[in-house]
């Protein structure tokens, strides 16, 4: 089967397109737009239309054909119950090109046309699949070309999860990698093997060296100047749990667990889109592994060395994802970046605190903080503030190394996690890290079950503040 197809346009402008009326509940039944006349509105009164969210009423003409729809949005309270207000109106309206007649107050264009492109999607890299074939013209007023940039990226990151690791292994992943670089003109280099040993990243050696293919640090460099945007992505392609093997429940879903990597990508592609990369330095820093068991795996009581020196007690091989991080931070912090991120399928225990739709966020500065949870709303991509507890730092110090990777206990993994990750970041002016979950677990409107963008928007709109 061939990938995926490219993210859906806009129908043109010109196109002769239904309206599309959004209409949300009244006194007594829907508040019907009076711009479609009596006949129509007796027509949705006889069907039974109030205005519920995603309740459909397809419009007839004199001679039965359709001349529009009407579609509810429900009240101004429920409709912040509905992430992508469109996104159901693009999977249940029939073929053909669509206008939204007029946009309701409190009705975010944007992020409805948004979710209309985001329904499209489909995984149809190994089963056919048709994407909903109505299609939308641009609502007056948005900036079309971001709104689909913003969806390509999305797209590019819930094809990478989906992928299983037979095809998304370290190689896989580079070649992905390769790709974005030579759409937008960056540049990539790669560290390999052995080589990993030779240039001084152990961490990710120890990790990925038991695996099927070669572990290796992917580096991308896009061209441009200002302020320098460091994002890292954890690539740990298929874990096992390693000798602290996971149990088959805990392993199903462990194709995913290089959202991080596809996460940074997926927002490189949306900024390499926009122009964005031409006003800063964007590096993206990808270690690209699999936990894999074998004679070579790396043992539970390790004691490895970092590459920034620290040294590390492995008392988990199930907590991996922080060891490969943690040396790519250390690379990425010896240029001291404006802004250094990191993205990764890191805790468990952040989706027992937050569940599988809001990452947690840790940076320390309060108005950097602020802002990106502000524009996490606004952009219907949610992030919840956790802090860097400085008093849990005893938590990740055994005693007989520097570092503990797995700390004992059960308490605040998350935040333990995060602790252990600043611990190689600290020459960043400012760092930011996002605990994702990167899948959806039921399939919603807009949101199918599988592969899911998380944190992406929120930075692409908060990084003109955030790299001040």
């Amino acid at each position: 089967m061939s990938a995926t197809p490219a993210p859906p346009e806009f129908a043109p402008a010109d196109a002769a397109a239904l309206p599309l009326w959004l209409v949300r509940p009244g006194a007594e039944g829907a508040d019907l737009p009076a711009g479609i006349g009596e006949l129509a509105q007796n027509w949705a009164r006889a069907q039974g239309f109030a205005g519920k969210p995603g309740q459909l009423c397809l419009l007839p003409d004199a001679n039965g054909a359709i001349a529009g729809a009407l579609y509810g949005i429900g009240t101004r309270d429920s409709t912040p119950r509905e992430r992508w207000l469109l996104a159901k109106a693009a999977e249940t309206l029939p073929a053909g090109d669509w206008r939204l007649a007029a946009i309701p107050e409190g009705v975010d264009a944007t992020l409805g046309a948004l979710g209309w492109l985001l329904a499209q999607y489909r995984f149809a890299r190994y089963k056919a699949a048709e994407a909903p074939a109505a299609r939308l013209v641009a609502p007056a007023g948005i900036d079309a070309k971001r709104v689909i940039a913003m969806a390509a990226g999305e797209f590019l990151a819930r094809d990478l999860i989906n992928t299983p690791a037979s095809d998304m292994g370290p190689e896989d992943l580079e070649r992905a990698a390769r790709a974005l670089a030579e759409r937008h003109g960056a540049t990539i280099s790669v560290i390999r093997g052995e080589e990993l040993l030779t240039q001084n990243f152990p961490m990710i050696h120890a990790v990925g060296r038991a695996g099927a293919q070669a572990p290796r640090l992917i580096d991308l460099r896009f061209p441009g100047e200002g302020p320098a945007l460091t994002l890292v992505g954890k690539g740990v392609c298929f874990d096992t749990g390693g000798l602290d093997i996971k149990p088959a429940a805990s392993m199903g879903l462990m194709k995913k667990d290089m959202g991080g990597a596809a996460n940074v990508l997926g927002l490189a592609e949306m900024l390499a889109r926009l122009g964005q990369t031409r006003n800063m330095r964007l590096r993206v820093l990808i270690p690209a592994v699999e936990n894999a068991i074998g004679g070579n795996a790396f043992r539970p009581g390790d004691i490895l060395t970092s590459r920034k020196g620290l040294t590390v007690e492995v008392n988990n091989t199930d907590a991996e994802g922080r060891l490969v991080l943690a040396d790519a931070l250390a690379l990425a912090e010896e240029e001291a970046p404006a802004l250094l991120v990191s993205m990764a399928t890191l805790t468990g225990a952040a989706r027992v605190a937050l569940g599988p739709d809001l990452p947690p966020l840790f940076c320390d500065d309060d108005g950097l903080a602020a802002q990106l949870h502000q524009a996490g709303l606004a952009q219907a991509d949610p992030l919840w503030r956790l802090p860097f507890w400085a008093p849990y730092e005893s938590m990740i110090e055994p005693g007989i190394a520097d570092l503990d990777n797995a700390p004992g206990g059960g308490f605040a993994g998350a935040i333990t996690a995060a602790l252990f990750l600043r611990r190689f970041a600290g020459q960043a002016r400012h760092y930011l890290h996002l605990d994702i979950y990167g899948w959806q677990p039921s399939a919603a409107p807009g949101r199918p079950k599988g592969g899911a963008g998380q944190g992406m928007r929120a930075l692409l709109a908060a990084l003109p503040e955030l790299l001040q």
